[in-house]
């Protein structure tokens, strides 16, 4: 069976399927987490940046996670990203520009994402869920820039993780402290007050505007977890 890779998701997920074709749907899953492994299983400690590919060169948002990107760097930190445009490339630029390895995990998509140009190594992932493993996998923590749905996807199933125990001494940060205001005020005063969620279950998490905070809080949750 031949698929469009762009259109992989959407493949898996239209419902009921010959079990042969899902038989071979799961072979090639099983492929791309080997695949995935063999790339990055050398990358040493990395943080993986996520943010919109929409802010270009000059945003102030942009220039935040280049800034970002290049302090990573110089505490001797991989720079990991989805690969693409806007804070991706970014943050990629910076660890370029500081003189650290910057790794794109590009998706294959229908509307065709490039690879950015600032990346030291970029791989291919034809399935969101096995990027996202991979970026859990391989990330000693976690940078939340501005950014959509993918932004808001990728950061909430990591926080859940957190929660429920599955990763531990893991540091979040979120970047752009007017940006996250209103999610920030949800969840402390609807999610806390209702009981959805209490004050504290994700505990290494911090909301700064700060590249100097950040890289720091990063050193310290990191430098603390067990060997």
């Amino acid at each position: 069976m031949s698929e469009n890779r762009s259109l992989a998701d959407a493949a898996l997920l239209r419902g009921n399927d010959d079990l042969l074709v899902d038989f071979d749907r799961g072979f090639r899953m099983f492929q791309e987490f080997v695949g995935g492994c063999r790339a990055l299983f050398d990358v040493g400690p990395a943080v993986s940046v996520f943010g919109s590919a929409r802010f270009h060169e000059g945003h102030r948002y942009y220039e935040l996670a280049r800034a970002l990107g290049k302090a990573l760097a110089g505490r001797g930190y991989t720079v990991m990203t989805g690969g693409g445009p806007g804070i991706m490339e970014a943050a990629n630029r910076g660890a370029r520009e500081g003189g650290g390895h910057s790794i794109g995990c590009n998706i294959v998509l229908p509307m065709e994402q490039q690879p950015n140009p600032y990346l030291d190594r970029s791989i291919d992932f034809d399935y969101f869920f096995v990027r996202k493993v991979m970026l859990v996998k391989y990330s000693l923590g976690f940078v939340l820039m501005p950014g959509g749905y993918g932004t808001l996807d990728e950061i909430f199933e990591t926080v859940t993780l957190v929660q429920t125990g599955k990763i531990q001494h893991f540091p979040i940060v979120a970047m752009g402290s007017d940006y996250w205001q209103g999610m920030l005020d949800f969840i402390s005063e609807t999610m806390f007050r209702e009981g959805a969620a209490e004050a504290g279950e994700v505990g290494d998490f911090l909301v700064t505007d700060s590249v100097e905070e950040a890289v720091a809080h990063i050193d310290r949750v990191v430098h603390r977890a067990p060997r």
